[in-house]
């Protein structure tokens, strides 16, 4: 998915730059950088491959380099970024949080209108290259970024670094966020609230879908006003959000707790324990055991030191050893138990189908399984959720099309809660997984917990549903 930050301050703002990025580390694993501006210097820039080491360590021992009392930072799960352009608009240096759905055909139509596109990552078209361009295409910046608006397939958030302060806009449907942070002499604007307890930042305000501002050191100014429409993406309460972070003044936790508790206290499943996936289940499985009214004890640990991660590798193979290494079983709490596991989600199956049996053969005596989300039945188009290539790859598809014949019959029936279609697939899923039994939270559940309406919550991965598909259409 990725994230970014970026401040601007009446004093150097890169410890502020550097820490408020690296808290956005979650968000992304394959590249990241860091753009400074100063007047006497200009634009500073330093960007750096994850996939073999952290944020923290590939930047730190360059930090002294970098001058100035503003810059934008980014944790990029695609292209190198920022990139730097110099055109009628002046200066900058942009980084963003980007699902391009039509990247060849927008480089196509520019290609055969004149124009360059230079820079290239791992051999493909640079997004945030072919987003600057559009961008640059405007007489001033708002109009640019409305052309990213109408033109970009999927959803688009960008900071932009000027020679004086950063502009901020906010994708058109609002699918993922941008929040402003405020402290004497300086603001910030960022993708986590988690950026700013620890630098003294506090939340001035969420930005709204579509709206546009530019921040200083004194303040903000609007420059575009938000659109009504919003639909932000619930996965970053199920999955993608730290713990302490809040989107639309909701906190990840809170929600994840939330759904849990639902779940247990409708739950009849007699249990010894609750016990959560570690990390974003966690939160779940605590609600689960305040609702159901049981126990949470720690059944399965994280050994974070060497295997802090398990999508760092570009092939599947690589990333299902890697998960499987980092979570250790708890033989002495899972013996002769029945238990609950809570999960954020399940996508193609294969870690849970590991887990399952790593924790059978460490001695449970029951493995049932709640997961916080429905089941995914539809891919993204919005946001960069998973590795995942296709539909298919998601085990609901690859069991309807077992069940049908074909993997995109039928599909409305499998998503209604309760319907013969959603039973079936939810025991072929149990089956399939070695689960003593497997529920799934309901779309009216997690809709409660993240507190806003329906209709202002992208559900389509769950549903199939969703206002539109292009971005333009909620301009005003």
């Amino acid at each position: 998915m990725g994230g970014f930050f970026g401040t601007v301050s009446k004093v150097p703002c890169i410890n502020d730059l550097f820490y408020g990025t690296d808290y956005c580390s979650h968000l992304g694993t394959r590249r990241a950088g860091i753009a400074t501006f100063s007047k006497e210097k200009g634009f500073l820039r330093s960007i750096h491959s994850l996939e073999s080491n952290y944020f923290r360590s590939k930047f730190e021992p360059e930090l002294g380099k970098f001058e100035g009392c503003s810059g934008v930072g980014i944790i990029s799960d695609t292209d190198a970024q920022p990139q730097l352009m110099n055109s009628h608009l002046g200066r900058f240096a942009i980084v963003t949080v980007a699902k391009v759905n039509n990247l060849e055909a927008l480089a196509d139509r520019m290609l055969n209108e004149g124009m360059t596109l230079s820079e290239f990552s791992s051999g493909k078209i640079n997004p945030t290259e072919l987003i600057a361009l559009l961008i640059c295409r405007g007489k001033n910046f708002v109009e640019g970024i409305e052309n990213v608006f109408r033109s970009v397939k999927g959803s688009c958030s960008l900071l932009i670094l000027t020679e004086d302060g950063i502009i901020a806009a906010r994708d058109t449907w609002g699918r993922t966020p941008i929040v402003i942070g405020k402290k004497n002499g300086a603001m910030c604007a960022g993708s986590e609230t988690t950026s700013f307890p620890n630098l003294d930042f506090e939340v001035e305000r969420y930005l709204g879908p579509g709206e546009i501002v530019k921040i200083t050191a004194d303040g903000i100014e609007q420059l575009r006003k938000p659109n009504k429409q919003m639909q932000i993406c619930s996965f970053l309460w199920v999955y993608y959000g730290f713990p302490t972070s809040c989107y639309e003044g909701r906190n990840c936790e809170e929600v994840r707790f939330a759904t849990g508790k639902a779940m247990g206290e409708k739950d009849d499943v007699e249990i010894d324990c609750a016990a959560g996936i570690p990390d974003s289940g966690v939160g779940m499985a605590l609600g689960y055991a305040a609702g159901h009214k049981v126990p949470y004890q720690r059944a399965i640990s994280k050994y974070t030191p060497t295997w802090p991660r398990s999508f760092t590798p570009s092939v599947q193979s690589q990333r299902e050893f890697i998960a499987k290494m980092k979570l250790i079983p708890n033989k002495a709490v899972l013996k002769d138990k029945s238990i609950v596991f809570c999960d954020d989600s399940i996508v193609r199956g294969t870690q849970l189908r590991d887990n399952t049996v790593a924790l059978h053969e460490g001695g449970a005596k029951g493995v049932h399984m709640r997961i916080a989300c429905p089941p995914l039945i539809y891919g993204c188009q919005f946001i960069g959720f998973t590795s995942s290539k296709s539909d298919l790859e998601l085990i609901t598809r690859r069991i309807i099309g077992d069940l049908e014949g074909d993997p995109n019959k039928n599909l409305e029936a499998y998503t209604r809660t309760g319907s013969p279609e959603y039973n079936r697939l939810v025991q072929e899923i149990a089956t399939r997984l070695n689960l003593d039994s497997l529920k799934f939270s309901t779309i009216e559940d997690l809709v409660a917990a993240i507190g806003l309406p329906k209709e202002r919550i992208c559900t389509h991965c769950f549903d199939g549903s969703s206002f539109h598909t292009l971005e333009s259409d909620n301009l005003d």
